[in-house]
């Protein structure tokens, strides 16, 4: 059993993907400064954000809709690494980094998920 949601497995892999989110944008050109390099930022921060806000809740449904709220901004993290890709704006090594790190982060997500929808656990992982 955790006592801070710093502890999640999750939360760990996802903040360390919000850090990988913010020194890839570093850069983006500059006339994306409002356009994707903020919409990325900010559906990267959800992820954690949002796993961190769904802990100190005490019903297991109003956890998971939290958690699935981040699940929900990490598939769209998933399409700003491609369209980041094919727009040039990240190369073929750091859309590697990028996917392999949002992959981590939804696996452990979505076991953090099963065990919390399967009653296993409600402050774990």
């Amino acid at each position: 059993m955790t006592n801070q949601f710093q502890n999640i497995g999750a939360w760990q892999k996802a903040h360390k993907f919000v850090l990988s989110v913010y020194e890839a944008t570093k850069s983006f050109p500059d006339f994306e400064r409002f356009g994707l390099c903020s919409q990325f930022q900010r559906a990267a921060v959800s992820i954690p954000a949002n796993i961190a806000e769904g802990y100190k809740k005490l019903g297991r449904a109003d956890k998971l809709r939290f958690y699935n709220i981040a699940q929900g901004s990490l598939e769209e993290c998933r399409y700003y690494i491609v369209l980041s890709k094919d727009l040039g704006y990240i190369n073929e090594n750091k859309y590697d980094q990028l996917v392999i790190s949002i992959e981590e982060t939804s696996k452990l997500l979505n076991a953090y998920c099963k065990g919390v929808a399967d009653n296993n656990f409600s402050n774990q992982l």
